[in-house]
């Protein structure tokens, strides 16, 4: 059996589209769950649940999302679970590649392939994709060389029975996964065909913020001190550098990339002070941002 579990808060403009998505590749045997606090989304939802069985709401306690993803995960029935936001939609061909993988009894986690919908002819357009495109290329010579990798959070799947809790502190639910699988001897495959199209931050403090909170996971000690590695500070130096700097098109894009550089070593010292120092608790570190809505 397959679980499709959503975790959302406060996307009642976007869930409905997000559920949509999936409805049409969904094997007779599946569910689709929607974690959610508030009542506008849980409203949107109902609307499916009234005329789809398999579509279910779950309350949520409203502590944060890795709360959400325990709660949803006690809820869920399938053999694999598969993960998704509110706020993205997955591409009508994805869930085929990215369930593929699983014949492999070996294989314990998928990561899809995020999709920028920002336009590129903007500043942080760029940036949104020039990381999407730079981890692609890193996810898929990892998956054919056979190493670690982290999956995405905007669509993933991995077997239930592997992953029955998630630190309720954690930053990074998708890198934590990821390595607790690995943890267990089981390996992380890329489907770069199992597309989810993603709309990212178009402002600079939303784009800290949400990267804060994404990039700071790796900081904690559930990923620091794993032996498993895909991202850090120093991999982003001597791995990412190079694919930023082949990227640019334009003399334009090559400005672009050069503050995006500046942005990177402002976010990491922003980590290095809130997450690694003060030890902020993640309430005050997982804001919410809406250009992405």
């Amino acid at each position: 059996m397959l679980t499709i579990l959503i975790t959302a808060f406060r996307e009642a403009g976007t869930i409905g589209r997000a559920i949509e998505a999936f409805l049409p590749q969904l094997p007779t045997d599946a569910e689709l769950l929607v974690v959610c606090p508030d009542p506008a989304t849980a409203a949107v939802v109902k609307r499916y649940t009234s005329r789809y069985p398999f579509v279910r709401h779950v309350a949520d306690p409203q502590r944060g999302k890795p709360c959400a993803l325990n709660v949803g995960l006690k809820a869920a029935q399938g053999d694999i679970v598969v993960l998704s936001d509110g706020d993205v939609v997955v591409a009508g061909d994805a869930l085929t590649p990215l369930l593929a993988p699983f014949d492999d009894p070996q294989v314990g986690a998928v990561s899809g392939c995020p999709v920028s919908l920002n336009p590129r002819d903007t500043l942080l357009g760029y940036w949104s994709h020039l990381l999407t495109e730079s981890a692609h290329k890193m996810r898929l010579a990892r998956d054919q060389a056979g190493q670690f990798l982290v999956c995405s959070g905007y669509l993933f799947a991995f077997r239930r029975h592997l992953v029955t809790w998630v630190p309720e502190d954690a930053l990074a639910e998708d890198a934590v996964i990821s390595h607790l699988i690995a943890a267990q001897g089981y390996t992380i495959r890329y489907a770069p065909a199992a597309r989810v199209f993603v709309k990212y931050p178009t402002t600079y403090r939303e784009w800290l913020r949400q990267k804060v909170r994404s990039a700071g996971g790796y900081a904690q000690d559930y990923v620091r001190q794993s032996p498993f590695r895909m991202r850090s500070f120093w991999l982003e130096v001597t791995s990412g550098t190079r694919l930023a700097l082949q990227y640019p098109r334009t003399p334009r894009e090559c400005l672009w990339t050069a503050l995006l550089f500046a942005a990177r070593l402002h976010l990491w010292l922003l980590i290095l002070v809130n997450v690694v120092l003060l030890r902020r608790p993640l309430p005050e570190l997982w804001q919410r941002v809406e250009t992405t809505k």
